[in-house]
């Protein structure tokens, strides 16, 4: 008798303990983010600690939920640390705030906990949908898997003069040169002092599909390839102007990421980068807006798979977030022998930029 007394004390002190985590969530939720829960049933909850930004996917999350009854909707708002669920029935949700309150879920990096509260609408508006720059294109499969093999197996990253040198700059990712070494110090390339060997032939008909597709209109001579590991990154910048000719484009091998470009007007456009595709870069994207890859190691993505290639859809019912894997991107330019014509980005975009956080300076 005295045991079972115990027991029921220290179960309520354990009750209490949550309902008082579950009001603190609650108060933070109204207090940061502005909503405002309810203590009676609704069909609708807020799962806080549930959300993209605490590393929970969009799967994760929905095999907890549907446990206790048909989810009519799940709404996760890209970067939040909480999210919104809509259940079949009132009893459902009822249901799911009775059972899943103080649940731990363990993502990949820590253990949470959820906390659910009660809803009475979701108003939560999806972000205006963003187009790609312009001048910017993004072309989904440009390569074979047996192609993105051979092209990763050509690359020899061991010790050589040029891959020291740029090594000691580039702390946060693995960089080689081809055809022309990127001076990192200032900028810029010795158009006199070709790197021996040329590109890697692996390249050469990668190039001739570029131009016979018409992304570029004169054969590419300089190859930088970079490696990111997860959690790594590069900050936002604008490709130097004067030594290379206007048309950029890049291959992304080994991952997809998330690329973010922004305007000098404050405008920004998070682009999807699947694996094996080819990101073309020209006019506005090329010379005036920065573009960058956040050091991290998940990215928001979107969670349909048949979801095109371009800028992550602002669908917050269709966002998860993906495990970043080791990407590689060859990145191909063709050394400019006049001076740089790109007009009016020179004089205005770069010095716009040039107030902002960003730098002028080389591409992922």
């Amino acid at each position: 008798m005295e045991a079972s007394c115990q027991g029921n004390v220290k179960l309520k002190k354990e009750e209490r303990k949550l309902f008082r985590k579950q009001m603190k969530a609650s108060r933070t939720l109204l207090r940061h983010e502005g909503i405002e829960t309810v203590s009676h049933p609704t069909q609708s909850l807020v799962v806080a600690n549930g959300g993209l930004g605490n590393g929970v996917s969009r799967q994760q999350l929905l095999e907890v939920l549907m446990k206790c009854g048909s989810v009519a909707a799940l709404l996760m708002p890209p970067n939040k640390p909480y999210a919104f669920v809509t259940f079949g029935s009132t009893e459902e949700a009822l249901m799911a705030h009775t059972t899943i309150n103080g649940f731990q879920l363990q993502t990949e990096d820590q253990a949470i906990t959820l906390y659910l509260n009660f809803v009475e609408k979701v108003d939560c508006k999806d972000s205006a949908c963003q187009k790609l720059p312009a001048g910017l294109r993004v072309v989904e499969e440009f390569v074979s898997s047996e192609e993105e093999q051979q092209l990763l197996s050509s690359i020899d990253w061991g010790s050589d003069m040029s891959s020291e040198s740029a090594q000691k700059t580039l702390k946060h990712r693995r960089v080689k040169h081809y055809g022309y070494e990127f001076r990192y110090d200032n900028n810029d390339v010795d158009k006199d002092s070709p790197l021996p060997g040329g590109l890697p032939e692996i390249c050469e008909e990668v190039l001739e599909r570029c131009l016979e597709k018409g992304y570029v209109n004169i054969k590419p001579d300089q190859l930088t390839v970079n490696q990111y590991e997860p959690g790594q990154g590069i900050p936002p910048h604008v490709d130097t102007h004067s030594p290379f000719e206007d048309t950029i484009i890049s291959l992304s091998l080994g991952a997809k990421t998330v690329m973010d470009f922004k305007h000098p007007d404050g405008r920004s456009v998070a682009v999807m980068l699947p694996r094996r595709s080819l990101l073309v870069m020209t006019g506005e994207s090329r010379y005036l807006w920065t573009h960058g890859i956040t050091p991290r190691k998940f990215d928001v993505v979107p969670a349909s798979e048949a979801d095109e290639p371009g800028t992550v859809s602002s669908d917050i019912g269709d966002l998860t977030i993906n495990k970043r894997e080791t990407r590689t991107s060859f990145t191909f330019r063709k050394v400019r022998r006049t001076p740089c014509d790109c007009g009016r980005y020179c004089t205005w975009g770069i010095a716009k930029i040039q107030n902002t956080t960003a730098t002028v300076g080389f591409i992922n």
